[in-house]
C-alpha cells in the first residue's frame, strides 16, 4: 500500500453535482503560463482545472507508475502530500485548488 501513497488521481469530467458539493467555485484560483516548474507538495492538494494542459513527472522511485501523469481542462486532480515533481505545462493553466489541512474531517 505504501507504494501507492504518492499516486496522482485524475477524475475526468466530474459531474456538476460533485463540483458543487465540493464547493469548487469558492476555492482560491491559481494559474501559470507554459513552462517547466519544480514543485513539492507539503500538503495534499485537490484541484480542478478550468483550462490548461499539464504533464506531471513524479520524482523518486516509482517503477510501477507511468513516467508521467497528464491532465487538463475539466479534470479534478488529487496530488498527494509529499510528492516532488516537475510540471511540464504545455497550455497555460487556470485552476481552483484546495489544500487538505491536517485537522480536516
Amino acid at each position: 500500500m505504501a507504494e501507492n501513497s504518492l499516486r496522482i488521481v485524475v477524475e475526468r469530467n466530474p459531474s456538476e453535482s460533485k463540483l458543487s458539493e465540493l464547493n469548487i467555485k469558492c476555492w482560491p484560483k491559481w494559474g501559470c503560463s507554459p513552462g517547466k516548474y519544480q514543485l513539492k507538495f507539503d500538503a495534499e492538494e485537490t484541484c480542478y482545472l478550468l483550462r490548461g494542459k499539464v504533464r506531471v513527472y513524479p520524482k523518486g522511485p516509482s517503477r510501477a507508475e507511468p513516467e508521467y501523469v497528464e491532465f487538463g481542462a475539466a479534470d479534478l486532480v488529487i496530488i498527494p502530500k509529499g510528492l516532488s515533481c516537475v510540471w511540464d505545462v504545455s497550455v497555460a493553466v487556470d485552476k481552483h485548488y484546495k489544500f487538505e489541512s491536517s485537522s480536516s474531517h
